[in-house]
């Protein structure tokens, strides 16, 4: 017996719709509300990080590799694993020359510059002090105090995710030229979605926008275009725990507890006066049907695949992010 007629209440994943113009559908601006998009990152920027900052994918960063270099706020970090898999992070500049040890090595789980050959294991080593890091299964965050310039907690917000071993992961990263604030507002303006993302979004509807501190959710009605034809309708609520994360979760229809985590992380300090933000998109895919273990199967495949969307994606909203902060750096839009 198939899957189709073995569950009760079985629905195909895909609807079809009508053709409709781009123009014809109902227009948005008048409920995107640039005070409420406002208000809504206002919140988000008064919320605690805790001074953790996202550098990558946890899988970038394998045992036995390479180590993994970022600059954040200014500041150049490394990471990299023992051979044991654990996670170390400290400053990615060598105490003895100033070498970026992101070039160097690491032999038998200890960092090796080389420039001189001087090895670190990941403890304090002649003024080399190590940063905390964590580890989430998917990305890796590495707190930064003098950076965040918060009180520090011992472990960053991770979103609500899928069950670990159930879900598809992919993580994709942009860089461009504004900062994390632009990023972030970007997300809190689901409005624009199928007007500046046609060929990915149809029929958005903002069900319910923000109330205040104590209801700050974007509740969403929208459908993912497969093809000009079908699409796959959900509903999902946007959040932003922390002042540098928006966290989508599609809490209706296929793919229900998914989530869409975006990270904006500062690659230039506060004063800079070209700011560079890193966007680290990980999309966390879940579902029920029985066939999604085969996705699970076949992740590595699909993970190129979930990378060229997001970047499709991320070239009209780096876009969108940037304007918004060429338009704040000349005084021609608030912020």
């Amino acid at each position: 017996m198939s899957d189709r007629t073995d569950r009760a209440g079985w629905t195909p994943p895909l609807r079809r719709r009508r053709r409709s113009r781009w123009a014809a559908q109902t227009p948005t601006w008048r409920e995107a509300r640039p005070a409420l998009i406002a208000d809504a990152l206002k919140r988000a920027s008064a919320r605690p990080s805790g001074n953790w900052f996202v550098v990558g994918a946890s899988r970038d960063v394998r045992a036995g590799g390479p180590p993994y270099g970022r600059t954040v706020g200014g500041v150049e970090v490394v990471v990299w694993r023992s051979d044991a898999g654990e996670l170390r992070a400290g400053p990615g500049t060598c105490p003895h020359l100033g070498a970026p040890l992101r070039d160097s090595r690491v032999v038998c789980g200890e960092l090796v510059c080389h420039w001189h050959g001087l090895a670190l294991d990941g403890r304090p080593f002649a003024g080399w002090d190590p940063y905390p890091v964590h580890d989430d299964g998917v990305l890796v965050w590495v707190r930064l105090d003098p950076v965040g310039g918060e009180e520090p907690s011992e472990r960053p917000f991770v979103p609500v995710r899928p069950v670990a071993g159930s879900a598809v992961d992919a993580v994709f990263t942009a860089v461009g030229r504004c900062e994390p604030q632009d990023v972030v507002a970007n997300r809190l303006d689901p409005w624009h979605g199928s007007w500046f993302h046609p060929y990915s979004f149809v029929d958005l509807t903002v069900a319910r926008p923000p109330r205040g501190e104590e209801d700050d959710v974007f509740v969403v009605d929208v459908s993912f275009r497969v093809t000009d034809r079908l699409v796959v309708p959900v509903r999902a609520e946007f959040t932003a725990p922390e002042p540098r994360t928006v966290v989508m979760h599609i809490t209706e229809g296929e793919g229900a507890t998914s989530v869409v985590e975006t990270h904006a992380t500062p690659l230039t300090g506060e004063a800079d006066e070209r700011p560079r933000t890193a966007v680290i998109e990980a999309v966390v895919a879940a579902s029920d049907r029985r066939g999604f273990a085969l996705a699970r199967a076949a992740a590595p495949a699909l993970r190129p695949l979930m990378r060229r969307t997001a970047a499709r994606l991320w070239r009209d909203d780096l876009a969108y992010a940037e304007r918004r902060w060429r338009l704040r750096s000349t005084g021609r839009f608030p912020g």
